[in-house]
């Protein structure tokens, strides 16, 4: 009698594996071949599939297959939701930051609208009473998207809100994302739906073939109401953003809220996502009302993730960084930029300008950290600045240019922020806007201490392995 071990080496058996293993790696490599722009990427997907038999195909299945394509066809269908915006406005400022305009508009498609006031809203103890009362003063509508929603404290508060503008009649869209939000069982979405709150998840599927939530999130964290009052920026809905709930675990953070013109660009931001998820399209009147200057400040939106938006938040930083002609300030908790925006950070070194970088001395995630440090070690000829910020953990995104241009938002300068997630940002040209944001930087350099390249080097020698080690994941950090 043949035994069960004996079956699966038999010659017969044998020879469907090899089969199997040559199909799968010639697919793959005419995949690669046809998709893959990285040269060097490339040939190391190919030499992965052939050297791994099975194993470096069902890795390539995961991680490596572009989904850009496929989503963004998908999304181009559903993308009937007119763009309800006003017409573009020509910013008085300095003649490199009006062409950094100019090139910003070619890059997005999108106007620049002036008439805006934005304020600045320090971690969830300032944005969370100022976003609540906003859904508690809505009379038409409300649209709040969020990467982390948790069920905590600050979670049912906001739950609690939405359930009650939806009971007393307002429009009430929630769109989640299915990652950020916990993936099997998120009790704080099940109970809105529950509650008449209509809430939906973003790109969730049980279907395995199907599941994209390796490479995809909806990291965007917005709330328009009544289609003319916003708010953006990185904070989620957490316990840990506000201080008298969090203690010494809180995260530092900034959210803005905007009135104005540009308030219809994070509501078209929303409105895109919701028609990609629900295929319903929010052209009712209580979504796009009028909306009239309320401040001086110029603004523009920003969408990108891997759609037909990709590659415009790094273009839009590349050009913000090769236009700066004085100063640079950069804001992050992960900062793993590629090799051009790197080059690009170079020569504005050398031309003489000033680049500041801020990130945590510590942030939430051990290999980010390790990454991290492994990708300053090759900044040891770039003339930048490098500051940590002690704890709490700085979830702050910031960025400005010469003391006028601003980028606020829930990007980070990383991979994920760049190619994989959906991120909104809103471009701001405003002096008064950018010396406030300077203000909190300035705050944040004075607290933290440099990392040169010098200290980097004179780690053990097991430290630089591992974050040499650690900085290799950066195209999925």
């Amino acid at each position: 009698m043949l035994s069960f071990p004996l079956v699966w080496s038999s010659p017969t058996v044998e020879t469907l594996a090899a089969i199997l293993y040559v199909l799968l790696a010639a697919a793959v490599t005419v995949d690669v071949l046809l998709k893959k722009s990285d040269v060097r990427g490339a040939l190391g997907w190919i030499g992965l599939v052939w050297l791994a038999p099975i194993f470096g195909a069902l890795l390539y299945y995961l991680f490596g297959i572009n989904r850009v394509t496929r989503r963004a066809l998908k999304l181009s269908r559903l993308n009937g939701t007119p763009v309800h915006a006003p017409e573009s406005v020509k910013p008085d400022t300095a003649p490199n930051i009006a062409l950094l305009s100019q090139a910003s508009h070619q890059i997005t498609q999108c106007p620049l609208t002036g008439g805006n006031a934005l304020t600045i809203l320090e971690g969830g103890d300032a944005a969370y009473p100022q976003m609540l009362a906003a859904i508690g003063d809505a009379k038409n509508s409300i649209a709040m998207s969020s990467y982390i929603f948790r069920n905590d404290a600050a979670g049912q508060q906001f739950a609690d809100a939405l359930i009650a503008a939806a009971r007393r009649g307002v429009s009430v869209r929630v769109l989640l994302d299915s990652v950020g939000i916990g993936y099997l069982f998120p009790q704080i979405y099940y109970r809105m739906r529950r509650s008449g709150v209509i809430a939906a998840r973003f790109l969730h599927t049980w279907l395995p073939w199907r599941m994209p939530f390796l490479n995809m999130r909806n990291h965007r964290k917005l709330l328009v109401t009544d289609g003319s009052l916003a708010f953006l920026g990185g904070i989620n809905i957490g316990v840990e953003n506000c201080a008298r709930l969090a203690g010494m675990n809180q995260i530092k953070d900034v959210h803005f809220r905007v009135e104005g013109p540009a308030a219809s660009a994070v509501m078209d931001a929303f409105a895109r996502d919701w028609a990609f998820t629900t295929s319903e399209s929010l052209d009712d009147e209580c979504w796009w009302p009028k909306l009239e200057a309320r401040g001086n400040a110029c603004a523009r939106g920003l969408r990108s993730g891997p759609d037909a938006d990709i590659y415009k938040l790094e273009t839009l930083l590349g050009a913000a960084i090769t236009l700066a002609q004085k100063r640079i300030r950069i804001v992050t908790p992960y900062f793993l930029p590629d090799a051009r925006l790197l080059f690009a950070i170079h020569q504005a070194g050398l031309r003489g300008v000033c680049v500041e970088i801020v990130i945590p001395a510590t942030s939430d995630q051990h290999v980010m950290d390790w990454a991290m440090r492994g990708h300053l070690r090759f900044f040891r000829h770039i003339r930048a600045h490098i500051i940590a910020t002690p704890p709490p953990f700085d979830h702050t995104k910031l960025c400005t240019v010469d003391g006028e241009w601003s980028l606020i938002g829930s990007s980070n300068w990383d991979a994920r922020s760049f190619r994989l997630n959906f991120e909104f940002d809103l471009e701001v040209i405003d002096r008064d806007l950018t010396q406030r944001i300077d203000a909190l930087i300035d705050a944040r350099i004075a607290a933290g201490k440099p990392i040169t390249p010098g200290m980097l080097a004179a780690e053990p020698i097991w430290k630089r392995l591992r974050n040499a080690a650690a900085r290799l994941l950066m195209p999925y950090l």
